[in-house]
C-alpha cells in the first residue's frame, strides 16, 4: 500500500469519525433538549459504533489510527517510524477539521465557530489521562494478544469512557483541536485544547511504557501488524 493511500485512508476516517461525533452530539441536542444523560448516551452508542465501523473499514490500508495518540504510541514503541507519524499526525488534523465542516453543513451551522464551552481543570485533564491510557493499553493489549478483537475492544472501551471520565473521553488530540471549532455542544474552548491534548499525549506515553513491559513476552511490535496497525510500520 503507498504512502499517499495510507495519508488519504486517515485524512478520510478522522474526517468521518469527527463527523460523526459532532453531527450525533448536535442530533442528540436537538432530539433530547434538557435531558443530558439521554443525548449523552445517544453521542456514545454512535460515536463508539461508527469508529468500531472505520477501523474495521480502513485498518487494511493505514491501520486505521485515527488519532495522533496511538500513532506516536506507535512511533515511541519502534513499530512506525517517525517521518511516517508525522505525515499521519497532519493528515488526521486535516481531515479531523473536515470532518467537523461536514457535520456542520449537514445540520446548518457555520463551517466553522469559536467554542465557548468551558473544559479545564485537574479532574478533567486526569480523566483524558486516564481516558488516552486505557485506551493505548487497549490497542497494545489486544494487538498483542488477542488481534482479531482489537476494533470491537476499541469501540466498546470508548463507549465506556464517555461514561466513566468526567471528560467524556476526547483522548485524541486531532478530535480535540477540531472540536474548538465548533460552537456546537460537541466544543471545546481553544484556550483549554492544550490541557486536554498534553494530558492525553502523557497518557498515552504512560501506557505504551506500561502495556510494552506487561507485553513483553507476547512481542510488541509484531503483534501490532494488526487490523489496527496493518503495514504502518513499513515506511
Amino acid at each position: 500500500m503507498t504512502l499517499s493511500r495510507r495519508l488519504a485512508a486517515e485524512a478520510l476516517g478522522t474526517a468521518l469519525l469527527l463527523a460523526v461525533v459532532v453531527g450525533s452530539s448536535i442530533m442528540a441536542g436537538r432530539l433530547a433538549p434538557g435531558h443530558a444523560a439521554l443525548a449523552l448516551l445517544a453521542n456514545a452508542i454512535a460515536s463508539a459504533t461508527g469508529l468500531l465501523a472505520l477501523i474495521l473499514a480502513f485498518g487494511a490500508i493505514s491501520g486505521a489510527h485515527l488519532n495522533p495518540a496511538v500513532t506516536l504510541s506507535d512511533a515511541w514503541r519502534g513499530a512506525m517510524r517517525w517521518r511516517a507519524a508525522a505525515l499521519y499526525v497532519v493528515a488526521q488534523v486535516l481531515g479531523a477539521f473536515a470532518g467537523v465542516a461536514a457535520a456542520h453543513v449537514m445540520f446548518g451551522e457555520p463551517v466553522f465557530a469559536s467554542s465557548t464551552l468551558v473544559r479545564t481543570g485537574a479532574a478533567f485533564w486526569w480523566s483524558e489521562f486516564v481516558a488516552t491510557f486505557g485506551l493505548i493499553g487497549v490497542i497494545i493489549g489486544c494487538t498483542s494478544s488477542r488481534p482479531g478483537l482489537t476494533p470491537f475492544a476499541v469501540a466498546v472501551y470508548i463507549l465506556s469512557a464517555y461514561w466513566f471520565t468526567a471528560s467524556s473521553s476526547f483522548a485524541n488530540p486531532a478530535l480535540t483541536l477540531a472540536r474548538a471549532a465548533t460552537g456546537t455542544v460537541a466544543g471545546i474552548r481553544f484556550e483549554d485544547v492544550a490541557g486536554y491534548v498534553t494530558a492525553q499525549l502523557l497518557g498515552a506515553l504512560a501506557a505504551s511504557a506500561v502495556f510494552t513491559w506487561l507485553y513483553r513476552e507476547f512481542g510488541t511490535k509484531s503483534g501490532a501488524r494488526s487490523v489496527i496497525r496493518t503495514s504502518s510500520e513499513h515506511f
